[in-house]
């Protein structure tokens, strides 16, 4: 680094120039300085700060996996496919109208509201769409507000925009929703690697990762989805596995994308992502992939639970019959180990593509333990 710094700068060379801004928004709300707009970030004026937040945070700039994952799992608990697992689950919701409305089983919306309601949390970050599908991360204090945002679109939210933003406010106890880099970002600020004065890191008390293969860009997917419907008529999406495509779900019907059509609209710094599972979060879930028709599985989450807290939630969600546990079969966690670490592959022959060299890993250190066992 020029000068020894690390500063917004060097966020606007290293990850901003080249394409591997994730769009979380871990750097939007520290300063005036960077702002999010339509899908990207901007920064707005120069900043001469040596050390800077906004690149101590971002999911892109150098991080020690290591340090992080015995910082905030317990070792006895880490695997190398898919970071810590306490607890492994298949859930839904056993409320049919939070089924009807998430995404799949309704877990997320059920662990996020049943922790408003206890007092684990006082405010809730989720993300959700605004006018021409832009995305936007919104604090909710009340559960029903919780409840209206369940459905996915695939398009990213900068999220953490709004924790920073929550954090400096009245809030005392908040509560994440996040993909995998943003969950990477609010992890690197766990570990307060600025000192400042603020403890606004403090105020986080529940990080749930939902799983991410990847997101759409939002300019070239409106693209795509305007060749064949209106934006408007849009109300859900979901990728049915073994059937590689994209079903886009409108008031009058449903339209598919081949995913040779959606890939085009991938977001380039998705190709360098590492974790799909959202490693350092509380709890993480997904859908579940199991034997059967997609109409049954798709209303049934995986589960993964990280830290005591997570486990804590979970187990308090089942005393109060909330979450419906259903038995994985046997081979679930291993397909789900399998597929987490051929991203993990792909991501690293993209990154040393991209850097021109093997021990250029961009963002991830080459003697990470993990990183070291994938390249043999």
């Amino acid at each position: 680094m020029e000068d020894g710094g690390m500063g917004q700068r060097e966020l606007q060379r290293e990850v901003i120039d080249t394409h591997l801004c994730t769009g979380c928004g871990a750097c939007v709300g520290l300063c005036p300085y960077q702002t999010s707009y339509h899908d990207r970030i901007i920064l707005l004026h120069p900043c001469d700060i040596k050390v800077g937040r906004c690149y101590m945070f971002c999911p892109r700039t150098p991080t020690n996996l290591e340090t992080m994952r015995k910082s905030l799992c317990e070792e006895k608990d880490l695997t190398p496919e898919i970071g810590a697992v306490k607890g492994f689950y298949l859930t839904r919701a056993t409320d049919e109208q939070i089924r009807k409305d998430a995404q799949h089983g309704g877990s997320v919306t059920t662990l996020m509201t049943l922790a408003l309601r206890e007092g684990i949390i006082d405010t809730a970050i989720i993300a959700e769409g605004k006018e021409n599908f832009l995305h936007r991360g919104v604090a909710v204090n009340d559960p029903a507000e919780v409840k209206k945002r369940g459905k996915s679109k695939f398009i990213v939210s900068p999220t953490v925009a709004e924790f920073n933003r929550a954090a400096k406010g009245e809030a005392k106890k908040i509560g994440v929703v996040a993909t995998p880099c943003q969950v990477l970002a609010l992890a690197k600020m766990r570990l307060k690697p600025v000192p400042v004065d603020e403890g606004n890191i403090d105020k986080l008390k529940l990080v749930i990762g939902l799983f991410c293969g990847w997101a759409l860009s939002w300019r070239g997917f409106m693209e795509l989805l305007r060749k064949k419907t209106g934006l408007d008529a849009v109300v859900g999406m979901d990728i049915p596995p073994r059937r590689h495509t994209l079903e886009v779900y409108t008031k009058d019907g449903t339209i598919e994308f081949s995913m040779e059509e959606v890939n085009s609209c991938i977001r380039e710094a998705c190709h360098y992502c590492f974790d799909t599972t959202a490693e350092f979060a509380d709890i993480s879930v997904g859908s579940a992939r199991l034997p059967g028709r997609w109409e049954e599985t798709r209303i049934w989450n995986q589960v993964i639970v990280r830290t005591q807290r997570g486990d804590d939630l979970v187990q308090l969600a089942r005393a109060g019959g909330l979450l419906e546990f259903r038995e994985a079969p046997g081979e679930a966690l291993d397909e789900l180990k399998k597929s987490a670490m051929e991203k993990k592959r792909t991501a690293l022959k993209s990154i040393a593509a991209r850097s021109g060299s093997s021990p250029d890993l961009l963002y991830l250190d080459r003697f990470d333990p993990v990183v070291r066992m994938l390249q043999g």
